[in-house]
């Protein structure tokens, strides 16, 4: 059965949806005052893996992954470039959509944006304000108060006691206790805002997830899930506030990703160290990316180097080569007796808490049965097991392409020969070798590597193999 390492319980759990056919899920979405760079792509590809898999496992998914598209940085960025803040925001959009096109990730069933949903705000602060959890400082803004949450800090470990004023804030005066946390704040009306029973503003941070989760998935749901750079304070915050609401926690399992490390600083927007999603497409295949975002176990960091990246390269490579050998000829059987145990290491793989690192493991022991039954003319085993190779490699996101397309546009291998052509011309080196007409025989070899194909001499015969 499926585990899942739970943030709020720091374990492994069974994993129970609340609906037995359903998984909800809902997954921190992009801030749009700049393009996303691969440590959001980490995020989503990540996340894009754990929906593929409980797709596969026969759940109906309804994912949800919102748009902040309104505040103090996007109206800022706006600002400086002269620009709309409705224009500048959904060039934005359309720009991060067609990032997560070209990566392959799977849309989810809505993506709100905040500024659409104002009115669902506003009531779900009223509530807060109903029941004391919420109330209005002394300046006119709304506030959490987090003294009315006695569990406050139970899923980032926080003891409330020990937790340091922001440096953000510059006047706490107005607030009942420092540690409290905006939910609606008064501006100027030359400024955007909505108006408000409280005056005219603009939402906090951590209200537009409690609001928007609640109206598209209900009460409770699932999965909850972003970066482990959201545990605090945004996470712990909309718990507290959701949890206030209906008194109960609203998500039974708290999935968070590991960062991107760039000279031993984590990639951010803040830093200015990161790298942008569009970019490295223009150097690497989807795939390719894919690979090196999920080649590590999500909840672990990532150091980035460009060489992983090239070594990414090459594993794929391997594995599309491998998918090369299929013969059209032989139809697949099930030969599920005589390879059961490689597939079920995979599901157990990706059953421990999506241990993709594992999973991966397997396919690299499958590429290389298909090499090996492929070069002992075992052809039905190698179209089977290529149809598992397949198969597998899709549930990760990868392995979607005909092979002889992509090694023709992702390797230097375009001047591969057709199997028949290297098939003819070994038979005529083994020939000249048998003649000891070695200058021919040589000739022979020095053309099929220029083709980047290697040849082995064996007892058994010549092997040939394609090389990287």
């Amino acid at each position: 059965m499926l585990k899942i390492f739970n943030t709020l319980s720091k374990k492994k759990e069974l994993f129970f949806p609340i609906d037995k056919k359903q998984v909800k899920i809902y997954v921190c979405g992009i801030t749009t005052y700049d393009v996303c760079h691969i440590g959001h792509g980490r995020t989503f590809i990540i996340f894009d893996v754990i929906i593929r898999y409980l797709k596969f496992l026969g759940y109906n998914i309804k994912y949800i992954r919102n748009i902040t598209d309104i505040n103090d940085k996007i109206i800022n960025i706006a600002k400086k470039k002269n620009q709309n803040i409705k224009y500048f925001t959904k060039n934005i959009i359309n720009n991060i959509s067609k990032d997560f096109n070209n990566l392959n990730i799977l849309s989810p069933n809505f993506e709100p944006k905040v500024t659409d949903h104002i009115t669902d705000i506003i009531q779900i602060i009223t509530k807060l304000l109903s029941n004391n959890t919420a109330y209005i400082a002394k300046n006119g803004d709304i506030m959490f108060s987090i003294r009315k949450y006695l569990n406050y800090g139970i899923l980032s470990k926080q003891k409330i006691n020990l937790l340091k004023s922001t440096l953000r804030i510059k006047n706490i005066n107005f607030k009942k206790n420092y540690k409290d946390f905006i939910l609606w704040k008064l501006t100027s009306k030359l400024e955007i805002g909505w108006m408000s029973p409280w005056g005219y503003g603009r939402p906090g941070w951590h209200i537009e997830c409690s609001t928007l989760s609640r109206k598209y998935l209900g009460k409770y749901f699932d999965i909850h899930g972003g970066g482990n750079d959201l545990i605090f304070p945004h996470h712990e915050n909309e718990l507290a506030q959701s949890s206030c609401i209906d008194k109960k926690f609203h998500v039974n399992y708290w999935i968070h990703t590991g960062m991107i490390i760039i000279n031993n600083k984590k990639m951010s927007k803040s830093l200015k160290n990161t790298l942008k999603i569009k970019d490295l497409l223009l150097k690497y295949n989807e795939e390719v990316i894919r690979y090196f975002l999920t080649a590590t176990h999500y909840r672990s960091p990532i150091i980035y180097n460009e060489n992983k990246l090239i070594q990414a390269r090459l594993v794929l490579q391997k594995l599309y080569i491998s998918l090369f050998h299929q013969n059209y000829i032989y139809k697949i059987k099930n030969l599920k007796n005589n390879f059961f145990l490689l597939e079920q290491q995979f599901y157990n793989a990706m059953n421990d808490d999506f241990n993709t690192p594992k999973a991966y493991s397997i396919l690299f022991k499958i590429s290389r049965k298909i090499n090996i039954a492929y070069q002992q003319k075992k052809y039905l085993i190698t179209n089977y097991l290529i149809s598992k190779l397949k198969k597998l490699g899709n549930i990760l996101g990868i392995l979607f392409y005909d092979p002889k397309i992509y090694l023709q546009k992702n390797t230097n291998l375009h001047n591969f020969c057709n199997i028949n052509e290297i098939k003819r011309l070994i038979k005529i080196r083994n020939i000249a070798r048998h003649n000891q007409l070695w200058g021919k025989a040589d000739l022979i070899r020095k053309k099929l590597e220029d083709k980047n194909i290697s040849l082995e001499d064996t007892t058994n015969g010549t092997i040939w193999k394609k090389k990287i």
